[in-house]
């Protein structure tokens, strides 16, 4: 019975992005707009006070100016005509009360009418009897006031009485009260417009952001980085402004660049220059450039160059690109593979034959034949196979060099393999790739050379001691001019015409990565001979 699995904790699916600004917004609105209320609110109070007191102060002044007031207060109190205009400007203001007085402090008006001839009361008139205009709270024959006075003047500038003007407290504060109301209206306004500016800009949001939420968002940036870094293809990636906004660490490997992990610009590839051009090439023409050759900081890279387009329009180029090398390696091993394959099923139809053939002496009794018979295809075995695989402890070396004798001869050519060689397994795999290449590329060069011949001989030597294998492949072909010895390693160069001259580079270029070296002797007409030498991971074999 298996063991059940432990549940994957469900991921917490973050706030989405249209309630999170809606609230983060709805949160700064609220607190602005509070927080100017709450301003205004303690400010409103005083501000509405002091527009009272100026309104009251106005009609005060207007009064005391009035050559009606200044004329009754030439008369006993009891005479003058101050009443009625008072009454008149204190009901159209709405004010609780206007007083006039003599410097005596006599009333010549008072909304009681009976009181019209008794004395002021309160000391807050004092000072406006001393010709100073003053604001004050205070209570006297009606309710609590806000209370102004103000002096009159005769025509000879001489002060002759004092127009007070009282405005009920009550009055007051449903005049803040009032104001303050507006502002509360001001603040519901105001959150109605930035609720309506937020749902817009969610919904522009959204749009710009193709639909995703911040954490999908964030989700894709994270799985694009784990890819691209995860590849084994180098990325670059530059934008409509030809500057580089993309470099994975396979292309830096590649590329040999020592940079951080943050985005650079395009002039700071250095060697790889190349790439930058490609990149720019593509960029300009829109014209897609695939499997081309890129020699970067001495490295072969098989790169593929292609522009990006979003609603029809370049908004920018990718160059990815692997080592050929590899590549390279890679088939090689492969073909080796398939070589050993071959050869074992060549061997294998082979072998069928030949116990077809035991089979039939059986069956006409000849034992003596079926004796003589097997003994003979098991010392071929041991000589053609059994040898070989004695010599080369690598299976896949060993069918290497198995498929290409076979190869030899199905071209009319003798490949001998020395006796003296002798091959640790190794397990490094860049080292067997490099000798397959090795073998595979000499070895196919001297058939090559042969061509031209009825017969040929082609030898193998492959010597290992003190952690170096010494590969030596000769033949007897019509072998190399002199001038050319010093370029066949370049690529490109072939005397078979065009489209050739790779694997001698390639064999170098694979050879001096892992520390070794080449070589190449050669009479024109008599042989040719190539020397390699490779680090072999092989001590631990012995002979």
């Amino acid at each position: 019975m298996s063991t059940p699995q432990p549940a994957i904790p469900a991921r917490k699916r973050p706030m989405k992005l249209n309630t999170l600004v809606t609230l983060m917004l709805s949160a700064v609105i609220v607190m602005v707009l509070l927080s100017v209320h709450m301003f205004y609110f303690f400010q409103i109070g005083a501000s509405t006070r002091a527009q009272l007191e100026d309104k009251a102060m106005a009609v005060a002044r207007t009064l005391a100016k009035s050559p009606e007031i200044q004329h009754a207060l030439t008369l006993p109190a009891e005479t003058a005509n101050v009443q009625p205009i008072a009454k008149a400007v204190e009901e159209s203001n709405n004010l609780l009360f206007i007083t006039v007085t003599n410097m005596d402090g006599i009333r010549y008006s008072h909304r009681n009418p009976e009181l019209v001839g008794k004395h002021f009361i309160g000391e807050d008139i004092g000072p406006a009897l001393r010709g100073h205009e003053n604001v004050s709270v205070n209570q006297g024959s009606l309710a609590k006031a806000l209370r102004v006075f103000t002096p009159v003047y005769n025509a000879e500038d001489r002060q002759i009485g004092v127009v007070a003007i009282g405005i009920s407290l009550d009055a007051v504060t449903d005049q803040i009260n009032e104001s303050r109301w507006s502002i509360l209206w001001t603040i519901l306004i105001g959150t109605l417009a930035g609720a309506i500016g937020t749902l817009v800009l969610v919904r522009v949001l959204k749009r710009i952001l193709f639909g995703l939420e911040p954490y999908e968002i964030s989700t894709l940036f994270e799985q694009r980085q784990a890819i691209l870094n995860s590849v084994k293809e180098g990325v670059v990636a530059m934008d409509d402004q030809a500057q580089v906004t993309l470099v994975n660490q396979a292309a830096r490997t590649l590329l040999n660049d020592s940079l951080s992990d943050g985005m650079f610009d395009s002039d700071r590839i250095n060697d790889a220059s190349v790439i930058n051009h490609h990149l720019q090439d593509v960029l300009h023409s829109g014209r897609a450039r695939r499997d081309e050759e890129l020699n970067v900081n001495g490295r072969l890279l098989l790169s593929n160059t292609v522009p990006v387009r979003s609603q029809g329009r370049i908004i920018g180029a990718v160059c990815t690109f692997r080592d050929k090398t590899e590549i390279s390696r890679l088939m090689q091993r492969l073909t080796g593979m398939v070589n050993y394959v071959d050869a074992l099923r060549e061997r294998s139809h082979e072998f069928m034959n030949k116990l077809h053939v035991i089979l039939g002496l059986l069956h006409m009794k000849n034992y003596a034949q079926v004796e003589t018979y097997i003994l003979k295809t098991a010392n071929n075995y041991q000589t053609e196979i059994g040898y070989l695989l004695d010599k080369i402890k690598s299976p896949v070396i060993a069918g290497f060099l198995l498929s290409k004798i076979n190869r030899a001869s199905d071209c009319g050519h003798r490949l001998t393999i020395s006796d003296a060689s002798f091959v640790p397994d190794s397990g490094n795999e860049d080292q067997m790739a490099a000798l397959i290449t090795v073998i595979g590329n000499l070895v196919e060069n001297a058939i090559d050379a042969l061509s031209e011949q009825t017969e040929g001989e082609i030898h193998v030597m492959l010597h290992y001691q003190n952690g170096w294998l010494a590969c030596e492949v000769s033949d007897d072909g019509p072998g190399i001019e002199p001038e050319n010895l010093a370029t066949i390693f370049d690529k490109g160069f072939s005397t078979k015409g065009e489209n050739r001259g790779v694997g001698l580079f390639l064999l170098k270029q694979q050879t001096e990565n892992l520390g070794g070296g080449v070589s190449v002797e050669s009479e024109p007409g008599v042989f040719t001979q190539f020397l390699v030498q490779l680090p072999w991971d092989g001590g631990n074999q012995s002979a």
